[in-house]
């Protein structure tokens, strides 16, 4: 399932003295399968895009298609819960929005309330608590008695249980450890891999965007400032510097490399990629 916007724009409270435009002229294609990253500053639009992918709003120009389904400004609101659906969206600190007494319950809720009986529910809450890398005799338990990790893995577990064809991530590894977020980028790129899933991901991690995504969407102040692969997009480490962007632990390191006279065929972006540059480059018996 492909999402499509066709010169979207959005405004915050229109036509009042409080009106603020968060969104100019947004042209962009998330397709299927792909995994595609969301950069930007505070304030560049992230936020109010990612919530234009599942219709939690909808846009005040243009258009905006998931799937087969258009949604334009006048598009009726009670027909959008089926979009809902099909794109999960897991927001920052999604633990704070756990709230039932057994994580199997609260794993469930979402389903139950698209109607599916309670013995699908239990079967699904059991299944995604096993994805997320927990075992069964979590099911029993109370989120709230869980460690914070734990409770962010269950509640992913409780957007999975509706099998969305699209998982839309928002900053997903905020206040991990880095034990906690590499496990954690390591499940969603296994549900990418093993289970062809579309992911959208928003960060402020470069070394994640290099590490995992094949698209790269940069946002800044409404607008869409560059659109490519992670290679098109970091490799113009000056620019991603003027505007204080982040740039790849390995490309950095490459950078500095380079200034010392080092050339690479391709700027490497993560660390398996450098380590490989320099192992031909030691076996051509260039001194570093």
């Amino acid at each position: 399932m492909d999402i499509r916007f066709e010169q979207v724009d959005f405004t915050y409270q229109p036509n009042t003295p409080f009106e603020q435009r968060a969104l100019f002229d947004l042209n962009l294609m998330i397709k299927e399968g792909s995994y595609t990253a969301i950069v930007g500053h505070t304030g560049s639009g992230k936020s109010t895009l990612l919530q234009h992918l599942n219709a939690l709003v909808k846009p005040t120009k243009g258009k905006v298609m998931i799937g087969d389904r258009t949604i334009l400004p006048e598009t009726n609101n009670k027909n959008l819960k089926p979009i809902r659906k099909k794109v999960g969206i897991v927001f920052q600190f999604p633990e704070a929005q756990l709230f039932e007494e057994t994580v199997e319950r609260d794993i469930a809720f979402g389903p139950k309330n698209f109607g599916v009986s309670d013995e699908e529910g239990k079967r699904l809450a059991k299944e995604m608590l096993t994805l997320v890398g927990l075992d069964e005799s979590y099911l029993a338990r109370s989120p709230f008695e869980l460690s914070g990790g734990q409770m962010r893995r269950v509640a992913i577990a409780g957007v999975l249980a509706m099998e969305p064809e699209v998982l839309v991530l928002d900053e997903p590894t905020a206040g991990l450890d880095p034990q906690g977020r590499k496990e954690m980028m390591g499940m969603f790129q296994k549900l990418h891999d093993e289970r062809g899933m579309t992911i959208v991901l928003v960060t402020h991690l470069m070394d994640d965007v290099a590490n995992y995504a094949d698209h790269v969407i940069v946002l800044e102040k409404g607008k869409i400032v560059k659109d490519g692969t992670p290679q098109s997009v970091f490799e113009d480490i000056d620019w991603l510097k003027e505007k204080q962007l982040g740039v790849p632990t390995a490309a950095n390191f490459a950078e500095k490399l380079i200034a010392k006279g080092m050339s690479f065929d391709t700027l490497p972006l993560t660390a398996e990629a450098l380590a490989d540059d320099l192992l031909k480059e030691l076996k051509a018996g260039v001194d570093l």
